[in-house]
């Protein structure tokens, strides 16, 4: 299965070792389930994760920018073909969508329900990392 991971899950598990992002994060590699990139998304993750208040406490950004290439080397590379801007409200918001349609991903991983409100009519389920774990035990 093929997932995405919007941008706020990464920052969730920087900000807390606690919570259910670091441990969806955890599980990675996973032979349940396979993580999709895009040029596009992992530039976002690189600008949104150097930003000094999304470093994880005591991490600075080469460690910061070492997970995230981490991520990248087993990630699936997607390339996208199409565009059909704008489908939601937030052109970023968009980039998820489009590389989660490319991928054939079932879930896009998000806090942000709100925003990706409409992306049920494509076949891509929104679901929190807490609910998502429950189908990894």
């Amino acid at each position: 299965m093929r997932i995405v991971l919007d941008t706020c899950i990464l920052v969730a598990a920087a900000r807390s070792k606690l919570g259910a992002s670091h441990a969806l994060l955890g599980k990675l590699p996973n032979p349940g389930f396979e993580i999709c990139l895009s040029v596009s998304l992992y530039a976002e993750w690189q600008a949104v994760m150097s930003r000094p208040e999304n470093l994880p406490p005591g991490q600075d950004i080469n460690a910061s920018r070492g997970f995230l290439q981490y991520l990248a080397s087993i990630a699936h590379l997607q390339q996208i073909h199409f565009l059909w801007r704008p489908f939601l409200p937030d052109p970023e918001d968009d980039m998820v969508l489009e590389l989660a349609f490319a991928a054939g991903c079932q879930y896009i991983v998000t806090y942000n329900f709100r925003d990706f409100k409409g992306c049920g009519t494509l076949g891509i389920e929104l679901i929190s990392p807490s609910n998502f774990l429950k189908l990894f035990p």
